[in-house]
């Protein structure tokens, strides 16, 4: 009985020695494969952009390689101008998308619920959507001036309108069956919002938060571009105007990280609050 007890001891340890080795080595090649996959193309093109000034592929005074672009990102962050317009612009960025969020939600909300407001609102809305924010800029300068009023405005208006109808799509789209069941139980008409109606519609409404965020950014450069002294937009027309190349490139690259970083925000936030509508979960 004890030879059996040190036999099936020696068996166990042999396979936790060899067993548990493998299964580690394929955990990381899964890991491993799973990372080529999803980010091999960007590593492979970086490596041919480092390579091509060498190779003679490209002008380094008018393309230059990504180590020289993020020694200008460190240098203008550390001591730079960056810094300062990085606080300049999120500032106008969240001003703008806060705003559009704490009119568009509300307002969305009420019309996907009230067909009648909806139908008579969806005109006006459609017309004030297919109409540029940057054709109108021009309006918005002259009736808010140059400062940062007539900035946030433009934003404010390009983004208001993706989470505007988001949020009543997300509303309108959910399903009627469980509504009336809700009702049925004897839930009053705010508990049937609040526990039906917002539940259902909130990934939409995150939708819409996303492209909300990325429209801000977009319309961030074009209003700094055009009638602004600071901020990382225009740090990239002065860059180009003072031909700083680097500098050009790498607040390019500090605006797309920027970007990147609001959707992993709102992506966190989405997985958070919406854990249900996860099909991982």
């Amino acid at each position: 009985m004890a030879l059996e007890t040190e036999q099936q001891a020696l068996l166990g340890s042999y396979r936790e020695t060899y067993i548990w080795p493998g299964r580690l080595a394929r955990e990381a090649g899964a890991l491993l494969r799973g990372f080529v996959s999803r980010y091999g193309l960007i590593i492979v093109f970086v490596a041919l952009w480092q390579i091509s000034p060498s190779l003679g592929w490209s002008n380094p005074a008018v393309l230059p390689p990504p180590d020289a672009i993020l020694r200008a990102l460190w240098n203008g962050i550390s001591g730079g101008p960056l810094l300062g317009d990085i606080a300049i612009s999120l500032q106008r960025a969240g001003i703008a998308f806060g705003a559009a969020v704490g009119v568009g939600i509300p307002l969305g909300l009420f019309m996907g619920q009230i067909r009648i407001v909806e139908r008579s609102l969806d005109p006006i809305l459609q017309l004030f959507r297919q109409t540029s924010a940057l054709a109108l800029y021009p309006v918005f300068i002259l009736l808010l001036g140059l400062g940062e009023a007539s900035k946030i405005f433009v934003i404010f208006w390009a983004t208001l309108f993706p989470t505007l109808l988001a949020t009543i799509g997300g509303v309108k789209q959910v399903d009627p069956k469980l509504v009336e069941m809700a009702r049925v139980y004897g839930a009053k008409p705010l508990t049937v919002f609040r526990r039906v109606v917002l539940p259902a519609a909130l990934p939409q409404i995150f939708v819409g938060l996303r492209l909300s965020a990325t429209t801000a950014l977009l319309l961030l450069i074009a209003a700094e571009m055009i009638g602004a002294n600071s901020g990382v937009g225009f740090q990239v027309m002065n860059a180009q105007y003072n031909f700083q190349i680097p500098l050009m490139f790498a607040a390019i690259l500090l605006l797309a990280l920027l970007g990147l970083s609001a959707n992993f925000i709102l992506e966190a936030l989405q997985a958070r609050l919406c854990r249900w509508a996860n099909p991982k979960d």
